[in-house]
């Protein structure tokens, strides 16, 4: 701020009055053109504006600072004792900035000059910190005197008294303080530059530096900063400043040592404050804040929450510590729910061989805390679910088609029994009817009446594989009405009925394994769709469950030399789902080994894709051993590659460094066929350039910012821009990419953008973005969405292609009738599902090449979105695990962090009873204390307790 400016602090005032004197003073000193109209101004101003009471505080701060000059040193003691009380007692509150801080302005160089000149004495470092406030809040640079709160606060005596505590002069000079802690540790510590001067506000630097008749003394170590600003830090949190607390500790790279100093009273908005943080904050500060929130929370018992975090940093140490932490039984059952939402191991709970002598073979959990983690009861509690909804009755095609709505020409399109159209009518059907296995045209036909062989081939194996979907999560019934498919002499209806017993497992885990042990024989089999259909099952019956007994029988068709791409990439896609995030070592080396021995013609293949994915599915958060290993690789598969190792390292952190690493894929222009080299003889196949990477890495942008609400707001006018100027091969995945950042969640503006693509000229772009519109809508029953696909299948009903797809979108937006989602999120938003996550991106790698995959004889890559599907419900459960129905508020998820008191968490909520249906952006809260919940977020299955105060209330009500 100028001088001039700062000189007339004192003069400001809102007092119109005072305003309309001021303005006549100005004039009369223009109209006169006195050489002392300033002077006079000022006079006048001084005298209008300051009270009686003003004036007598200026008189009285003058006198003390005349007393301070004078010789007798015998009254410098009282008069900074006065002087101190009165700063004191005008800064304890949080205001601008105090009368006596204005007043003392003015002396402010006086003062400095006159500490300097002080022998020293017992009463110089009472007198230096007694100065501070004033150097601190008026850092002004005046010729000859340079400020140095900083140093005075450092080099204060080390006292216990009040006088060592920056918190005693006020709130405002705290802030202040940290603010400049903050700048100082930069420029000192950190190398960071300070702030240019610019000609004209202030002297030069070598003016000042000339007119500095004093060394300036020396400032105190990194220890003595980081010591005051944890003293600011304390002041702070006890006064309500918790962000303000967290931005300074983060500032001096101390953030882990507030967990020494949060309390009962403000752990709560601090642990908030900091998970809000860790979005924007780069690698290795958000984990490094991720771990000091879990620290915080386990300290405080709050054992949900703690293991939350222990799984977002998919951390099998934490997991299991948190996991065996609370003895109360109830807590461990309410924990086991939550892991088996994320689909955690079961084997990371238990003990390493080396603690206190147990083996593994020796630990057993109880069956009930089993019964929790293998997910066995969801099948029966979600059907119960459907019948509160009144949905548990099976759909037919014309419920989700709506003929008699869409607007075709009846006599030219004619109701034709087609084999394409009965295949769509088997995804349909399947989706429609997910979890409630009473589908009337799979479960509920008759024997010789199956709708399998309404299709052909390997339609065959789809409607067979369907079954499996129908009868999700009900390893019980579903395995013996699949098995008799398993006996039938169509190979490819056979083939199907073991992809269905591998939907069904999907997310279940049971003491029989019979995935394993029916799937396993298959893997060696001489048929190809029942070596590919046995192989894919495992992947998906044991997605995310890091089984090693599962390893060798897959990993060895990925080191096959003689094995096809086909069987060998869709191997590894299949491990890539079973040890997905684990970093396995073992499985990586040898696809990256099978990447470096393959020719250049499997390579191209298309099949390869799935065999990168595969081994990107594998990557936790450090990935770089692997992509320099990629670039040693010579084809044009190792940038693809390295594409999607890194988007899938930093999947849902919305790292903006990465993203724009990404756009700058996406801005390469490639010639596929140069016309200089058309007509060379020598070599002319490798003048064709693959741009898959492209692809991918329009899907990245999406797979890093859809876990943070700003990034994913942000890449969607990126995502606008790539469909003006990006390639064709980039035009065709915007839509997939806006499929994905919105899945399960139908926004109004991604909507209208789909819509729009739907009716591009470029048939692969329309069919991408009819398939987003079945993303986006997946389980949410839209009714704008569903009106806008019922258009489509008028608009193209000469298209098989197009058509086939608004069929397959219909049946997602109806998925489950409305109860099941594929968000990867849940916990109010906060843990991403990896298997969720890797069932999104299979699916959408099949869509890199529609026509070659689900368009052709692959169209069961459809199923990869079983594992991303989970009922999107709220159940709550009494001591004893049974369904107890209690009222609750549901309404839209408000942002309430770092909200000064205790500001609703929900907007326009409605009141239900449970079990309750959850939107993607919902949340739903207690009506009452009737209960008390174990889990802080009301989302899947929640125990409750009986709040013991309730009954005393209602008696003395009573």
């Amino acid at each position: 701020m100028p001088a001039a400016t700062r000189s007339e602090i004192h003069v400001t005032s809102d007092d119109p009055k005072k305003k309309k004197a001021e303005k006549k003073a100005d004039e009369k000193a223009e109209g006169e053109g006195a050489p002392d109209a300033s002077k006079k101004k000022e006079d006048v101003k001084e005298g209008e504006e300051l009270s009686d009471e003003d004036l007598q505080l200026k008189n009285e701060l003058e006198m003390l600072v005349e007393r301070l000059k004078e010789p007798n040193t015998e009254l410098h003691r009282p008069a900074l004792e006065t002087l101190r009380t009165l700063i004191r007692t005008s800064t304890s509150s949080m205001t601008s900035v105090p009368k006596p801080l204005k007043f003392l302005h003015p002396h402010y160089p006086g003062l400095q000059t006159l500490y300097e000149t002080w022998s020293p004495s017992e009463d110089k470092p009472f007198r230096r910190y007694s100065l501070c406030p004033c150097y601190d809040l008026f850092r002004h640079p005046t010729p000859g005197h340079s400020p140095l709160p900083l140093t005075l606060c450092i080099l204060r005596p080390a006292s216990s008294s009040a006088l060592s505590e920056p918190g005693s002069w006020g709130h405002e000079y705290v802030r202040h303080l940290a603010a400049e802690l903050g700048e100082e540790y930069g420029v000192r510590f950190l190398g960071l530059e300070e702030e240019v001067v610019k000609p004209g506000e202030t002297e030069t630097k070598e003016e000042v530096k000339k007119a500095e008749p004093v060394e300036v003394e020396p400032v105190g170590t990194i220890d003595d900063f980081r010591a005051l600003a944890m003293e600011c830090a304390t002041f702070l949190l006890h006064h309500n400043a918790e962000p303000d607390a967290v931005d300074l500790l983060e500032e001096l790279e101390i953030a882990d040592r507030i967990k020494d100093l949060v309390d009962d009273n403000t752990f709560e908005r601090v642990c908030q404050y900091m998970l809000r943080c860790v979005n924007l904050l780069p690698p290795p500060d958000d984990l490094a804040f991720l771990r000091t929130v879990h620290g915080i929370y386990a300290h405080h018992h709050k054992f949900p929450q703690a293991l939350s975090l222990s799984i977002r940093l998919g951390d099998p140490a934490l997991i299991r510590q948190d996991f065996n932490a609370p003895a109360n039984p109830l807590m461990k059952r309410q924990l086991a729910l939550l892991l088996a939402r994320a689909q955690v191991p079961k084997e990371w709970l238990e003990p390493p061989s080396s603690e206190d002598g147990m083996e593994d073979a020796e630990f057993e959990l109880p069956e009930d805390l089993l019964d929790c983690l293998s997910n066995t009861h969801l099948s029966a509690r979600f059907r119960e679910f459907g019948k509160e909804l009144g949905v548990a009755e099976a759909r037919s095609l014309e419920d989700v088609y709506k003929s008699h709505l869409e607007n075709t020409r009846q006599s030219t399109a004619a109701n034709v029994d087609s084999a394409r159209a009965n295949l769509a009518g088997t995804f349909v059907n399947a989706f429609v009817n997910a979890g409630f296995g009473n589908d009337k045209l799979m479960v509920e036909a008759e024997e010789g009446n199956s709708w399998i062989y309404k299709n052909k081939d390997h339609g065959m194996m789809s409607a067979a594989a369907s079954l499996g979907l129908s009868l999700l999560w009900d390893t019980d019934v579903g395995l013996s009405q699949v098995d008799k498919f398993t006996y039938s002499s169509e190979e490819h209806i056979k083939a199907g009925a073991l992809l269905a017993t591998g939907i069904l497992n999907t997310g279940v885990r049971t003491e029989a394994d019979a995935a394993l042990a029916l799937l396993g024989e298959y893997v060696e089999n001489k048929s190809v769709p029942l070596k590919t259909s046995a192989i894919t099952a495992l992947g998906l019956a044991y997605a995310g469950s890091h089984r090693e007994d599962i390893l060798p029988l897959l990993l060895q068709h990925v080191a096959d030399d003689a094995a096809s791409m086909e069987i060998a990439s869709l191997s590894a896609l299949a491990l890539g789902f079973i040890f997905v995030g684990s970093g396995n070592g073992e499985i990586a080396s040898t696809i990256l080994q099978t990447l470096m021995e393959r020719s250049s013609k499997e390579l191209d293949e298309k099949w390869a894709r799935f065999m990168v994915l595969g081994l990107a599915l594998l990557s936790s958060d450090d990935a770089d051993a692997t992509i320099a290993t990629l670039q040693a690789i010579e084809h044009q598969i190792s940038r693809m590659a390295e594409v999607l190792v890194d988007m899938c390292s930093f999947a849902g952190t919305g790292n903006v460094l990465k993203i724009q690493e990404l756009l700058t894929y996406c801005d390469e222009h490639i010639v596929r066929q140069p016309k200089e080299k058309e007509k060379e003889d020598t070599e002319p196949e490798e003048t064709v350039k693959d741009d898959t990477f492209q692809f991918f890495a329009t899907i990245g942008i999406a797979l890093i910012a859809m876990g943070e609400e700003v990034g994913a707001e942000m890449s969607l006018r990126q995502f606008n821009h790539l469909m003006h100027y990006g390639e064709p091969v980039i035009r065709k995945t915007v839509p997939l990419a806006l499929g994905l950042l919105s899945a399960s969640n139908p926004q109004l503006p991604v909507m209208d953008t789909l819509s729009k693509y739907s009716h591009d000229n470029d048939l692969q772009v329309a069919l991408n973005a009819i398939f987003a519109m079945g993303l986006i809508g997946a389980g949410t029953n839209n009714a704008r969405l569903a009106q806008m696909l019922r258009q489509l299948a008028g608009y193209y009903y000469k298209e098989p292609d197009c058509l086939f797809m608004v069929r397959i979108a219909q049946g997602l937006i109806n998925m489950g009738k409305g109860t099941i989602t594929i968000n990867p999120f849940f916990s109010d938003r906060s843990i991403m599902s990896r298997t969720a996550v890797a069932g999104l991106l299979a699916t959408l790698t099949a869509f890199s090449d529609a026509k070659a995959f689900v368009l052709d004889k692959y169209h069961w890559m459809l199923y990869f979105l079983v594992t991303a599907m989970y009922p999107r419900f709220l159940i709550t459960l009494d001591e004893d695990l049974n369904n107890l129905p209690v009222t609750v508020r549901v309404g839209q998820a408000v942002d309430v962090v770092g909200q000064a008191g205790k500001p609703r968490t929900i907007s326009g909520f409605q009141t239900h009873q449970t079990p309750v249906r959850l939107g993607t952006t919902e949340r739903a809260e207690l009506a009452t204390e009737e209960y008390i919940p174990y889990a802080p977020v009301l989302e899947g299955f929640v125990i409750l307790q009986k709040n013991p105060g309730w009954e005393k209330e209602d008696k003395m009500d009573i």
